[in-house]
């Protein structure tokens, strides 16, 4: 098989264009069809030195992207899946969750242990600060934006720095960890080590390529953690994360995205076990994020 390339649109970052140069490479393995990336920058990247949560977290990454399929400069669009809302423009279909890399979060600096009483940990993600916060009231936390390279900079004196295992794998610096962080205490955020792509619901050519990596797997675990995550109607900027594993299904949430250095934060975090079957383990998750928000008094 072979024709007109499949044009891929993706963020232009180290992490996100070798990522969909993978996907890239894949389709074309196994289809014969030539891929093309498509480079476009999304408001994230240009807005690099203000925290996520204060200008919209979710689609900060990927409105842009979803935007060039929808005007046909594309066909499909690559995204990191822990950055795609939870609600799909009409018009678009998730095609394909990539097999999963390590979705865990990592320390680079100094091991959880090893911190010093009132040590700093820089992440811009209040999901991180929460979980360390109630593991470790004594931390302080300072923002974290920029790409892997320049995060890699930031490594507080006698502190550390928080990252996705997944990232450093795309990019083969997993030699900077020095600790993962287990998932049932430092649960990851919805979808992360997944690469998601869209394409528009009506382009079967696109479908069909898109097939060939979609990982059945994968698909069912992140569309439960979405599930999670969009009963709760939140975006990856307030303190919520839900992953499956072969144990079950972890969730999180905290009452509050601010986190007040010296006080542990209120958390409600659960493991459920799943069934396996596709609609009871989507039930479950909303339950799950119901019992989670009346557990912290978190209205959303």
């Amino acid at each position: 098989m072979s024709g007109a390339p499949l044009r891929l649109a993706t963020r232009g970052s180290p992490q996100a264009s070798t990522q969909a140069a993978a996907v890239a490479d894949a389709i074309t393995a196994a289809t014969g069809r030539p891929v093309e990336l498509v480079i476009v920058e999304t408001t994230g990247d240009r807005r690099s030195t203000v925290p996520l949560h204060t200008i919209g977290g979710q689609g900060v990454f990927t409105k842009e992207i979803q935007l060039a399929v929808l005007e046909g400069r594309a066909d499909a669009a690559v995204h990191s899946a822990k950055d795609l809302p939870t609600t799909t423009p009409d018009a678009l279909t998730v095609g394909a969750f990539c097999a999963r890399r390590d979705p865990s979060d990592a320390l680079i600096g100094n091991r959880f242990d090893e911190l010093p009483a009132g040590a700093t940990v820089a992440t811009g993600s209040v999901r991180r600060r929460a979980q360390l916060a109630s593991a470790r009231p004594d931390l302080g936390f300072v923002e974290l934006r920029g790409n892997i390279a320049r995060r890699l900079e930031q490594i507080p004196d006698g502190g550390a720095i928080v990252m996705a295992v997944a990232a450093l794998e795309v990019l083969g610096m997993t030699d900077r960890i020095a600790e993962r962080l287990p998932i049932d205490r430092f649960v990851p955020a919805v979808g992360q080590g997944c690469v998601a792509v869209e394409c528009r619901a009506d382009d079967d050519a696109a479908l069909a390529a898109l097939g060939v990596v979609d990982d059945v797997t994968t698909r069912h675990a992140v569309e439960v953690e979405r599930a999670y995550l969009a009963e709760l109607g939140s975006g990856c900027s307030l303190p919520v994360a839900a992953h499956v594993t072969d144990v079950g299904l972890h969730v999180f949430l905290a009452a509050t995205d601010i986190i007040t250095p010296g006080e542990t934060p209120v958390v409600f975090r659960e493991t459920l076990t799943m069934s396996g079957v596709v609609d009871d383990d989507l039930e479950l998750a909303r339950t799950a994020a119901d019992r989670a928000r009346q557990a912290v008094g978190w209205s959303g």
